[in-house]
């Protein structure tokens, strides 16, 4: 099973640094039977990527709750064994878990089949949206829109071996 874990940059720093993935277990994201309720797609490609965005959100969380780090979204895509990866039946259809999967982990990071990171010319919009993040929660329809701004900027793919350029 592909799943998209969620970083920031001093994360995938970490992450490079111990080979792993999460200390235990971890959130991470993938298609799901709620995700694929809710994308109302059969194409796996375009449920995984909807997974993949679902993870830039949750590392833009990320972001929001750690201002030392750069504005950048970052997303691991690592294959784990299906039996490692379950989704809460409890909050599959809560919009903000959707797609949402526990790893029992760790993970080694020389799994991992890609990274996924925003350009530099995105870390303002980035930034913006990691501010603006707690007012979009609370429902501000100006809010969400900085925040949707983000989602504007395609994250980029990168090959693990590219790792520590992404970080130095």
């Amino acid at each position: 099973m592909r799943v998209y874990v969620p970083l920031t940059l001093p994360g995938l720093a970490e992450a490079h640094k111990t080979g792993e993935l999460g200390g235990g277990s971890f959130l991470a994201y993938a298609v799901t039977p709620a995700l694929r309720e809710w994308y109302l797609s059969d194409d796996i490609e375009e449920l995984e990527y909807a997974a993949l965005n679902r993870a830039a959100l949750a590392s833009l969380r990320l972001l929001a709750a750690d201002p030392s780090a750069p504005r950048r979204r970052v997303v691991v895509a690592v294959d784990v064994s299906d039996g490692a990866a379950s989704a809460d039946p409890d909050r599959g259809l809560d919009p903000a878990a959707l797609g949402e999967v526990r790893v029992t982990g760790p993970v080694r990071l020389a799994k991992a089949a890609a990274v996924h990171l925003d350009a530099a010319d995105a870390e303002a919009d980035v930034a913006a949206a990691a501010e603006a993040l707690p007012a979009a929660d609370s429902g501000d329809d100006d809010a969400q829109f900085v925040v949707d701004g983000a989602e504007d900027h395609e994250l980029l793919w990168y090959a693990t071996q590219e790792i520590p350029n992404l970080i130095g």
